[in-house]
């Protein structure tokens, strides 16, 4: 495993930022990933040292968050662009991920609250950028889940919760994934979308206005129109009325957690997607295999044939290592770091082994333990049999999924180093 860390800017690197005048280079000069073709190594951005508060609006600018401002900038070092723009700077190129005009969503986990939930400062400062894109952001966000019927975007849930309160977890415990849209960034071009009450319609091929679910082979996906009056049809793109423009990139924000005992042990990016297609819970043997006995198979397929996430984001800002979720306080651990990737596989195996197994060195949340290894090498090989993860046209620029550490280059930096970097140069400029 290549772990490349280098806490310091070098004058030479040092670029001018088109929105905030704040010129920096987040590491010396790496190997990029080739325009051409797919790279021999899965790709990996870690995060570490985000600070309890990571808003500096003096310094950054307004909802913007240190450590997804970090991790944009660390991926744009190593060669992956957050922007596709024909711009080239730290964190455009013509091959970037997000588009001017994109449909972007993003999928969080809110079937729980407290720290069971994904952190919605992480997905603010994450909405924050896809705004700021170079081009101007005239496409929509929208901020997704499939709670199975117990989801809230609330924050609001009261499964297994002594009160039915908000508890959102955040700096700020009201800050919501609603209230983050509706009162914080309140723009247009942003809304969320909760699909539970959707689970139990679905819907034929040539249906473009019912907002359900289709089937794909075992597994199912959304088809919805959004805020903006977008027609997502997830596995195909956005219905224009007469054709699919490929217009729409979903990026995975799982917090990373214990999840049981026997089941999947862990949730963290593959598991994830699992909040995203219906769950027939009326049919106990197809939910069994669905959710446990074929859970390897269900993510495979929802990442490489439905639609393959144009990044993983991994939140371990707190890490609810002893309960899914995410209480009481007592088992979680704040570890305030971040880890991206596109290949989902990769991901969880080194975040599992070493943010998540650190923590309290059970060996049921080691990646190489057979209860994981049952589902995450399954996965593995269905992506790969099924093309691996190559789509340079969508912005997705790995390769093969892997769990050979030998094939994962790892890329680290300091948010608190970031923030410092950022404040020389402003005070330079």
């Amino acid at each position: 495993m290549n772990d490349t860390r280098r806490d310091s800017l070098t004058r030479r690197d040092l670029v001018k930022l088109t929105a905030g005048g704040v010129a920096l280079s987040m590491l010396g000069p790496l190997a990029p990933l080739s325009a051409a073709q797919p790279a021999d190594t899965s790709d990996l951005f870690s995060v570490r040292k985000i600070p309890n508060n990571p808003f500096r609006k003096q310094l950054l600018g307004k909802h913007h968050h240190a450590g997804v401002d970090c991790l944009l900038y660390l991926m744009g070092a190593g060669g992956l662009k957050f922007y596709r723009s024909r711009k080239k700077d730290p964190l455009s190129s013509r091959r970037g991920m997000i588009a001017a005009n994109d449909v972007v969503l993003i999928k969080v986990n809110a079937i729980w609250k407290y720290r069971g939930c994904t952190n919605s400062d992480v997905v603010r400062g994450l909405i924050q950028a896809v705004l700021e894109h170079p081009d101007g952001f005239t496409g929509e966000v929208v901020i997704i889940e499939n709670g199975q019927g117990t989801g809230s975007l609330e924050c609001a849930n009261r499964s297994q919760y002594p009160d039915d309160s908000i508890h959102a977890n955040a700096k700020h415990s009201h800050h919501s994934f609603t209230y983050v849209v509706d009162n914080l960034i309140a723009d247009p071009r942003v809304s969320y979308y909760l699909l539970d009450p959707l689970n139990a319609t679905f819907i034929d091929p040539s249906d473009h206005s019912t907002d359900g679910y289709r089937t794909f082979e075992d597994v199912s996906y959304p088809c919805f129109t959004t805020a903006g009056g977008r027609r997502v049809e997830l596995q195909q793109g956005i219905w224009t009325g007469s054709r699919y423009s490929r217009k729409l990139k979903l990026i995975n924000v799982p917090v990373l957690k214990h999840h049981d005992v026997g089941g999947s042990e862990v949730t963290a990016a593959l598991k994830h997607v699992y909040g995203i297609l219906s769950i027939p819970w009326d049919d106990e043997e197809r939910w069994d295999y669905l959710h446990y006995a074929g859970l390897g198979e269900t993510c495979g397929k929802m990442m490489a044939s439905v639609r393959t996430p144009v990044l993983n984001i991994i939140d371990a800002i707190w890490v609810s290592h002893k309960a899914l979720s995410g209480y009481p306080s007592s088992a979680t651990r704040r570890i305030n770091r971040l880890a991206a990737s596109q290949d989902p596989v990769a991901l969880d195996y080194w975040a599992l082994k070493q943010i998540l197994y650190p923590i309290d060195k059970n060996p049921r949340h080691h990646p190489d333990f057979e209860g994981i290894r049952a589902w995450l090498e399954p996965a593995r090989d269905l992506i790969n049999a099924r093309g691996g993860l190559w789509k340079p046209g969508r912005g997705l620029r790995a390769n093969l999924a892997t769990t050979d550490e030998a094939r994962m280059r790892v890329l680290s930096y300091s948010a608190k180093r970031f923030l410092e970097d950022v404040r020389q140069v402003r005070q330079a400029a």
